[in-house]
This record gives structure tokens, sequence and C-alpha cells, in this order.
């Protein structure tokens, strides 16, 4: 085997572990956005934030319960997409099949 194609599958086989990598923080990430979008709308540091003492005129639109809702279903969209990401998660180069 020739020295330069060597190089070249080893450098393959880090592209796709840094690939793997990136995609398993990436989930990580969307997954405790989730969380943190799911709950932190119910708790009261919600009711007493920097932005809503800095912008009173936003505290009856924010502690509304729809808005509160709203960011809570966002917050649940996160979590899915972060389950269907790990669902799909294969070997590197594999399409992904339905």
């Amino acid at each position: 085997m020739p020295n330069g194609s060597r190089h070249l599958e080893t450098s393959a086989n880090e592209r796709s572990f840094l690939a793997r990598v990136g995609r398993v923080l990436f989930t990580l990430l969307l997954f405790e956005i989730g969380v943190v979008l799911l709950f932190l709308p119910w708790l009261s540091l919600w009711e007493r934030n920097y932005f809503l003492s800095l912008y009173p005129g936003l505290r009856p639109f924010l502690l509304h319960p729809s808005v509160r809702g709203v960011i809570t279903g966002l917050g649940a969209l996160d979590i899915v997409v972060a389950a269907g990401m790990l669902r799909r998660q294969g070997p590197a180069g594999a399409s992904p099949t339905s």
C-alpha cells in the first residue's frame, strides 16, 4: 500500500470521527436547550428575570400562560428533534433509511 493512500484513509477516518462527534454534541445541545425551554417558563425564575425588570411592558405578555405554553412547545420540539437525530444516527457516510 503506498504511503499516500494510507494518509487519505486515515484522513477520511478522522473526518468521519469528527463528524460523528459533532453530531453527538449538536444533539446534546438540542436536548439541553429543549429541557431548559420545557421547564423554565413554569419556574419562579421566569417571573423575576432581568428582562422583565428592564422592560416592564413585556411582563403581561411573557407571563401569559399561552406564551409560556408556546415556549414549552418549542422545548418539546427540540427534544423530539434531538431524539430523531439519535435514532437516525448510523455509520458515517451511510444514508438514513426510512
